[in-house]
């Protein structure tokens, strides 16, 4: 047990925490204990990310048939420039949730990867209760107003020839940032887990790859 680790609290690397695959360059990922509601949470927004992910293929296939019909042919469509920023803003508001289970984000903070594990979790207590949870509590209280009244209106595009049912996409705002809460939940469960022992860690199990 190293000085940044509570007594009794098991060692985050033995309990199966482990950054995705791939370089991690960019981010370096707190390692934190993991309880039985986060794992729950977090397979929950893995499972929504890896099959949204399927999007970034349909929007690779969009954008080559929109170009092959615009040069090979001289006939652009519009409601495939629509759907090209619709799939991409759906993929990007949902990878905001899938990101904050992996701890991918990118930190800019020349200090954070200088403090110890609990001072870590200090900051991420404070980050998710004073900044992120304010944050989505407004985007919620907001965006669903804003989505019923695309929806009562019936506002579809305004270019001529675009997608109809603005909704649709709108709706994609409040959908991703629930998605967002719940992932900021399980990591507030992680911190705590961690400063207080509450809710109590989950003892390693053998083949854990969950984050």
């Amino acid at each position: 047990m190293t000085r940044d680790e509570p007594s009794g609290a098991p060692n985050p690397q033995s309990a199966g925490h482990r950054p995705p695959p791939g370089d991690h360059s960019l981010y370096a990922a707190t390692d934190l204990p993991r309880t039985r509601i986060s794992d729950g949470l977090d397979g929950l927004i893995k499972a929504i990310g890896d099959t949204v992910s399927w999007l970034w293929v349909v929007l690779i296939l969009v954008i080559v048939s929109n170009v092959t019909l615009r040069y090979a042919f001289g006939e652009g469509r519009v409601e495939l420039e629509e759907l090209q920023w619709h799939f991409y803003a759906v993929g990007f508001l949902v990878g905001l949730s899938y990101c904050m289970v992996f701890d991918s984000h990118v930190r800019v903070d020349i200090f954070h990867a200088r403090f110890r594990l609990r001072t870590k979790a200090w900051v991420e207590l404070f980050g998710i209760l004073l900044f992120l949870a304010p944050f989505i509590y407004f985007i919620l209280r907001y965006s669903v107003p804003f989505v019923e009244r695309a929806y009562d209106i019936g506002e579809v595009s305004d270019a001529p020839g675009g997608l109809p049912m603005r909704w649709l996409i709108k709706a994609a705002l409040p959908v991703a940032f629930v998605l967002l809460a719940l992932s900021t939940l399980s990591r507030l469960l992680r911190v705590t887990a961690l400063l207080f022992g509450l809710p109590r860690p989950r003892r390693p199990q053998s083949g854990d790859l969950t984050p």
